[in-house]
This record gives structure tokens, C-alpha cells and sequence, in this order.
């Protein structure tokens, strides 16, 4: 029923910085500083993805570098440890890397990101080849549909399915993200799934329901 929901490929970053296993821990750091991203891919071969490394896997090195662990640490933080003595992309690497796929939907990425606690994913096809790379802020982009583009997708895909006139009679007004609907109804039980489409819809903040019940037959809205 719905339109086909934008996918990764629609909103990620195809120009993307990425080192091999042998990158130096200083080149690695210079790479995030000028590309000002906090993790790169670890690619070998042709273009693929082995690993990732964060902010979060060289910060060890500073952490440790002036202090003498203490055997709880010790036993805790083994890999922290070992990372605090790494000099390579491939030892300092997370692995296997956290990857999405460029056909994957929006929502399927930020489920992904939220999951694992991360801001960025490198996008991969099927053999693993990096294609791009996906962050948080792509995937709000979908919230800056317009409210009018927003509105017609709800009258084509909602209401024109669930409310059909003329036993209904519904008007779609939209403002910020904020859907709402106003008329009336010749089913008022389906106010609930009306809402769960309407909230499916890309770029949609919330929904509201202005709507009285109607046992005859009304006039469209204009």
C-alpha cells in the first residue's frame, strides 16, 4: 500500500575516508582530524571492509600512557590494554566491522546505530566492498520532506485507502512533520491504524485526530 521508503543508498556519503591495516596510529589520527569524523573503515583486498576503527580504540593509548594499571584494570580492560600498546589500523580495529547494506531501509540503519551505540556505519554490498559510509544526521534527513509533500503521500497511502469518500470525509493538514486529520468518519475503529500508517510515513513527526463519527453518508472535505 505504502510507497517504497527511502533506503540507505538515498542518503549516504559515497566520498568516504578509509585506511588499510597497516595505517600508522598517527596517520590514523590525522585522517579523523581532517576528514573531522570520529571512526574509519579498515579495508583490505579490493575495498573490503574488515574492520572499523573509532576514537574509542586509539583513546586507550592516552589513557594508559602515564599510569601503571592495577591488577582489577588489568583484568577487565584486557583489550582496552592491548590497545594502548597497538600501532596499526589492525590492531587497533574493531572486527568484524558493523556494516549496513545500501538497500537496507532508513529505519533498519538507525535500529542498527542505536543498537550498537554508534554514530556512523560503512555501507557494504554484498561482498562486503565499501560503497559508502551512513551517519545519524543522513538519516534525519528524511525529516526535512515539505509539509505539502508530506501531506499528498497521507492523502494517497492513508486516507484514501482506510477513509474513502464519500462515507468519510477527510482533510489532511500537516504542519512541521505534525500530521493531523480532520472530518469525519464512518468508522471510527480505525482511528488506531490510521495513526501506525501515518506514523510510517517519512518525515512524519506526530500525528493528531480531529474527527467525529458519521453513520451516513457526508460530502468530501474540500
Amino acid at each position: 500500500m505504502h510507497g517504497s521508503p527511502h533506503i540507505v543508498s538515498d542518503v549516504m556519503t559515497h566520498t568516504v575516508a578509509a585506511v588499510g591495516r597497516g595505517a600508522e596510529f598517527k596517520e590514523i589520527v590525522r585522517m579523523m582530524r581532517d576528514w573531522q569524523v570520529s571512526a574509519l573503515p579498515v579495508l583490505e583486498g579490493e575495498n573490503r571492509v574488515v574492520g572499523v576503527v573509532s576514537e574509542a580504540d586509539l583513546l586507550p593509548k592516552e589513557e594508559f600512557r602515564d599510569s601503571d594499571p592495577d591488577r582489577d584494570t588489568q583484568l577487565h580492560r584486557l583489550s582496552d590494554l592491548a590497545k594502548a600498546g597497538s600501532l596499526t589500523a589492525g590492531e587497533l580495529m574493531t572486527s568484524p566491522a558493523l556494516t549496513v547494506r545500501a538497500d537496507a531501509t532508513l529505519a533498519q540503519a538507525a535500529r542498527t546505530m542505536a543498537r550498537a551505540r554508534v554514530k556512523r556505519l560503512p555501507v557494504v554490498d554484498g561482498r562486503g566492498t565499501l560503497e559508502g559510509v551512513v551517519s545519524r544526521s543522513d538519516l534525519l534527513k528524511v525529516f526535512l520532506r515539505e509539509d505539502e509533500e508530506i501531506a499528498e503521500e497521507v492523502r494517497r497511502e492513508v486516507v484514501s485507502y482506510l477513509f474513502p469518500a464519500p462515507a468519510s470525509a477527510v482533510r489532511v493538514e500537516v504542519r512541521e512533520g505534525v500530521v493531523k486529520l480532520v472530518g469525519r468518519l464512518r468508522d471510527t475503529s480505525l482511528v488506531p491504524v490510521a495513526a501506525r500508517l501515518v506514523r510510517a510515513v517519512e518525515g512524519v513527526v506526530d500525528v493528531d485526530f480531529e474527527v467525529t463519527r458519521s453513520d451516513t453518508p457526508a460530502k468530501p472535505v474540500a
